[in-house]
């Protein structure tokens, strides 16, 4: 709850906040199923709406579209505030706007294949090193001769451009196996099962849609429907990722603020880093530690501690840690990490509070105003404002249909793009071999004489594609951490 500008998050014998000046020097919610993460995201995400920051959040399981909704009294709720003593406490809701990659329950959630980089997208597709070597190539030739790559067709189309030119180019940039061609076109297949054809086209999102307030100053709340979505969890990570990636690169330099831009939360953040090559973790750790500088707090959201790497953990200032259980000498481990990570109280120890904390108590630490870990407190955390589980359908559409955003995003569109173009130029070099084949049948007929020797189609066709890389230098895209474009 926002009050007197600080986030009022639990409570003990005294109120626990967290400082505006601190949200984003990121945070960690963990926690074992069932005790209460949900809760304190929702907390947490209507303080920074009335604080006046948009907020991004993914709905994975349904149950945050309520913060739409005016929540109400009900015994458990009062209990719980007569047990904290808080007397005086507002229902209300919260300006929400819903997304979806599928177009069904928000506003469609676009990137294209350009926009999303070969790095992020070499995940997604599954790819080994050699395949992903050869989507490289691809990204290249195509930044280089300035062909969008939009959508899966476009991707497509750019690969086969290359497996089929592969002997010409691999003298400029390295082998291209038939057999790696082969075996990315199967994962874009696989892709296109997934819903592929509907979140790579256009128009993309504009990441600055979701940095928008009310008339009344409380930051959105921009919510991605991820029921559907997280039934593809490499799927699910990669698209949030890529959205941090654009966050990143879009926003220019603040320095310490007196509240952050944006905060982003990430729910089930352990799948960002499961099998994941070193070079992405790497690249996340990095878009981590420096996009603090852009005002943007990433809260990560996750079952246990022990699933973010390291480096990763030492760069979250606010922590909230919810009930662990430890029935293997292996949680038991995990557990002894995470009380480790608190700085002390000396009126408890906080390894063995941790498997005894009930549902919807926490052991909170959050930065004060020097930026230093508080002694970690054991407290409650306060009700949500808004509504508890799930939001009707009728509010949910009215919401939709209500906002300016549906007539920018909710009706795709198919400029030409890469697969336009490769295609007039495969059909160009096709007429041009005719022209040399008759061209050819006609000089058989004539006395020979010596002249100028006759350039192959291949030669010709291998000479237009280095003209016009040279040609489109001046186009070249600029890509940054993850890969997505320079903004």
């Amino acid at each position: 709850m926002f009050i007197n500008n600080t986030i009022w998050l639990a409570q003990n014998e005294n109120p626990v906040y967290l400082l505006p000046k601190m949200a984003n020097r990121h945070g960690l919610i963990a926690g074992a199923t069932g005790t209460g993460k949900t809760v304190t995201l929702k907390v947490l995400a209507e303080s920074f709406s009335d604080m006046g920051v948009p907020v991004f959040l993914a709905d994975v399981k349904g149950d945050l579209a309520s913060l739409a909704a005016k929540g109400t009294q009900s015994p458990a709720i009062q209990e719980r505030l007569s047990m904290l003593g808080i007397q005086s406490f507002e229902f209300k809701s919260f300006p929400v706007r819903f997304w979806d990659v599928f177009g069904e329950n928000g506003h469609s959630l676009r990137t294209t294949i350009s926009e999303m980089g070969s790095l992020l997208l070499s995940r997604l597709l599954n790819l080994n090193e050699t395949q992903s070597g050869i989507l490289n190539i691809a990204f290249r030739i195509a930044d280089e001769q300035g062909l969008l790559l939009i959508d899966i067709k476009d991707l497509r189309e750019m690969i086969r451009y290359v497996g089929e030119n592969a002997r010409e180019l691999t003298m400029k940039y390295g082998n291209i196996s038939p057999q790696s061609v082969g075996a990315i076109m199967r994962s874009l297949i696989a892709l296109e099962d997934q819903g592929g054809e509907l979140f790579f086209g256009e128009p993309a999102l504009d990441i600055k849609d979701w940095m928008q307030t009310t008339p009344d100053g409380r930051g959105y709340i921009n919510i991605l429907h991820s029921v559907r979505l997280f039934n593809s969890p490499l799927l699910y990570s990669t698209f949030l990722l890529w959205m941090l990636s654009e966050l990143f690169e879009t926003l220019p330099e603040s320095g310490d603020l007196e509240k952050p831009k944006m905060i982003f939360f990430f729910d089930e953040a352990h799948l960002l880093f499961d099998d994941a090559p070193k070079v992405l973790i790497n690249k996340i750790e990095q878009v981590v530690r420096l996009i603090r500088s852009k005002g943007v707090g990433i809260y990560f959201v996750t079952q246990n501690p022990a699933d973010l790497p390291q480096d990763v953990l030492g760069q979250l200032g606010n922590r909230i840690q919810h009930a662990l259980r430890a029935y293997t000498s292996s949680e038991q481990k995990k557990v002894k990490a995470a009380a480790d990570a608190f700085r002390p109280n000396p009126e408890f120890s906080t390894e063995e509070v941790i498997t005894n904390l009930a549902t919807g108590e926490a052991l909170v630490s959050c930065l004060d105003s020097e930026g230093r870990p508080s002694i970690v407190q054991r407290a409650y955390i306060l009700p949500p404002q808004s509504s508890f589980g799930t939001l009707d359908e009728l509010t949910r559409r009215g919401i939709i249909n209500n906002s300016p955003l549906g007539e920018k995003y909710d009706t795709s569109i198919d400029r030409e793009s890469a697969y336009e173009i490769l295609q007039a130029r495969t059909l160009k070099e096709q007429e041009e071999a005719q022209k040399e084949k008759e061209l050819v049948l006609k000089e058989k007929q004539k006395p020979k004489s010596p002249g100028r020797p006759k350039t192959s189609v291949i030669e010709k066709a291998t000479n237009s594609a280095v003209t016009a890389i040279g040609r489109e230098l001046g186009r070249t895209i600029i890509r940054g951490i993850l890969g997505s474009f320079k903004k």
